[in-house]
């Protein structure tokens, strides 16, 4: 069998790397896109990504939210990543180095962190950028509650993945105008309150891309704040696309293994494969699942958002008809709380 990646793997780090050669002639300098972290009181996962700026213009804006809001959604797409750039990762005295790949990111395990839990700053920087001050959560080793939610079509209506629609919404509109779905930033407010400590993860298929843009969606419709686990849509090093089922189960598989003792609340939407995959991770890892929500759409919105009025998702079958799997459902925050409560025997 042959190691080497995929040849549209091979050719985008080429095109990249070409393209950032050239770039740099006319004065370009890095600039890193931090992301929001998390780990354990033993091991932090720290994200970003470093692009290629003009010299100068790192920065500007990054606090005028209402410039912000006014920008259409294609400009989240719009970045030349830095290929193979030595990045330092300081967390207190520990730095840790690391290399970007092909497209810019960077996903580094900084262990001994000598971090108490909560949420904390580190600073990630390359010899050429100023340093970003990226936020970790760190989960303490005495929880056992935390929230994996969806994020499209679950907290944000945007009508994936009917492609022109998903265009549109994703490339066009400007941020200010994307909706919240109703109570649903209520609901996992309340929930996080009633399980002081507890994390929230934000695990989505979207891109990278829009995370700045999520960030800050979160921020102004009273969402809490937590890390998030998104996928790059280029290429990868087996094939042309990534798979968005297999991203999620990936990730829900790595939190698991980094917190054996946490018992997940799984939050998502009847319009994808949310339903599906949530029962086959609870089916596989029982004791790590305290329940599942998922939120229905209405049939104007399933319509738009896979063609049918009905559910997309199979869901498996139990491996044993004894295997209890909880989960409720509603139209939204406010009538999905109180059923996860009473799940939840809170």
């Amino acid at each position: 069998m042959r190691n080497r990646p995929f040849i549209a793997a091979r050719i985008e780090k080429q095109i990249n790397r070409r393209i950032g050669r050239t770039l740099r002639r006319f004065g370009w300098r890095d600039a890193v896109v931090a992301y929001t972290g998390y780990g354990s009181e033993q091991r932090l996962r720290v994200l970003a990504r470093v692009i290629l700026t003009p010299r100068g213009t790192a920065g500007i804006m990054a606090t005028r939210e209402e410039v912000w809001a006014a920008r259409r959604g294609w400009r989240n797409f719009i970045s030349v990543p830095a290929v193979n750039r030595a990045v330092q990762v300081r967390v207190g005295s520990t730095v840790t180095d690391a290399i970007t790949d092909r497209d810019g990111y960077v996903d580094v395990a900084v262990s001994h962190h000598e971090l108490a839990p909560g949420w904390h700053h580190v600073l990630i920087s390359t010899e050429d950028s100023e340093p970003a001050d990226a936020p970790v959560l760190v989960i303490g080793d005495d929880v056992r509650f935390g929230i994996i939610c969806d994020i499209d079509d679950t907290i944000i209506t945007s009508y994936l993945p009917r492609m022109l629609i998903a265009a549109y919404n994703s490339l066009v509109l400007t941020e200010s105008a994307r909706a919240p779905v109703a109570g649903m930033a209520q609901m996992l407010g309340t929930l996080l309150r009633q399980n002081p400590g507890s994390p929230l993860i934000y695990l989505s298929t979207g891109a990278w891309g829009t995370q700045p843009f999520l960030e800050r969606f979160i921020g102004r419709h009273g969402y809490p704040a937590g890390p998030m686990l998104l996928t790059d849509w280029g290429p990868t090093n087996t094939g042309w696309f990534r798979s968005g089922p297999a991203h999620k189960q990936a990730s829900m598989a790595a939190l698991v293994r980094d917190f054996p003792n946490i018992r997940w609340l799984l939050v998502g939407d009847d319009g994808q494969h949310d339903p599906g995959i949530y029962t086959q991770f609870a089916l596989k890892h029982p004791q790590n699942v305290a329940g599942i929500a998922i939120r229905e759409l209405p049939t104007m919105e399933q319509v738009l958002a896979h063609g049918t009025t009905s559910e997309m998702s199979v869901i498996p079958s139990p491996t044993s008809p004894t295997t209890p799997i909880r989960q409720v459902r509603g139209p939204d925050g406010y009538t999905l709380l109180p059923r996860v409560q009473a799940m939840l025997g809170v």
